[in-house]
């Protein structure tokens, strides 16, 4: 049997990660949302075929990040190079509480060429049989590619292939909510595994409890996955889980790709074919593990 394809879409960032206000020296790494679940998932299920797809420039910095992303055994034959772009980078700062602000320099990201014109890596896709998308991934696109994208994932869909989407949202990379709104909703209409966040969700449709975002997710049609509640623990989308108890950390360093390991754990557990239970409780455990430590991206065990 061929090993099952998985293909992560989205943007790689060197990320920046000082100690306080006042650091005078950062962590290096590379990290990226989607790339953070690649990551994660490629480590927790190495039978998995898992590829990134992005653009990135012809600098130094994407070429660390591409050395990166193989380092974690990821295949990057549909990373693509954009002349006279550069790759994103992001600085984060956490508090004593592990709460973490952000400053981007992302303007010229060579990501946000990502299936501008005609998209070359559309029809490589093809092939894969789960395709993971966030969110950040949208909001980066420019319209007419992203219209692009999601026409070419509603025929991906009735080929049989999956969708696997966490909206993660960030007010500041969309041009309004209302527009941020309608493409998130799109999605979710053509998601086999959901993976939101009770904050995002809140946030951008103002639903007032988990149970009003998991009934409007019903509606769309997404019955499998988990909403993601913070310390309380995740929530089944289809109510099979109530009851679970989930330990919260007892240590919290930096909050950064919390959401992004959970649903790596949750994935690998689901394509393993582990229970619904048994997948709740690998990603909230590998997100109290990430919790623990700075950055997004867990050193590498030997």
């Amino acid at each position: 049997m061929s090993a099952l394809r998985f293909a992560a879409i989205g943007e790689a960032m060197v990320e920046l990660s000082l100690d306080g206000l006042q650091a005078t020296t950062a962590q290096i790494g590379v990290a990226g949302d989607t790339l953070n679940t690649a990551i994660y998932l490629k480590r927790l299920a190495p039978q998995i075929s898992v590829s990134f797809v992005t653009c990135l420039g012809e600098d130094a910095l994407s070429d660390r990040i591409n050395a990166a992303i193989q380092r974690e055994c990821i295949e990057t034959d549909l990373v693509g190079r954009v002349p006279g772009r550069s790759a994103g980078l992001y600085a984060i700062t956490t508090d004593d509480k592990g709460e973490r602000s952000f400053s981007y320099w992302r303007e010229r990201s060579a990501a946000r060429k990502l299936f501008d014109g005609p998209a070359p890596y559309l029809e490589s896709l093809s092939g894969f049989d789960v395709i993971y998308l966030s969110a950040i991934t949208l909001a980066i696109l420019a319209p007419r590619a992203r219209a692009h994208l999601r026409a070419w994932l509603e025929e991906y869909r009735t080929r049989g292939g999956q969708i696997a989407f966490d909206s993660n949202y960030r007010p500041a990379l969309w041009a309004d909510g209302e527009t941020a709104r309608r493409e998130i909703s799109a999605l979710w209409e053509l998601t086999d595994i959901a993976l939101p966040s009770f904050d995002d969700e809140s946030a951008l449709f103002g639903d007032p409890d988990p149970a009003s975002v998991i009934a409007r997710l019903g509606q769309a049609g997404c019955r499998t996955g988990a909403l993601k509640c913070g310390p309380s623990g995740p929530l089944a989308l289809d109510g099979t889980a109530a009851g679970i108890t989930f330990a919260p950390a007892t240590r919290v360093i930096d909050s950064t790709a919390a959401g992004d390991s959970f649903n790596a754990g949750y994935l690998a557990a689901l394509l393993a074919g582990q229970s619904h239970n048994d997948c709740l409780m690998a990603g909230h455990n590998l997100a109290v593990e990430v919790l623990g430590v700075k950055g997004a991206i867990l050193p590498a065990r030997g």
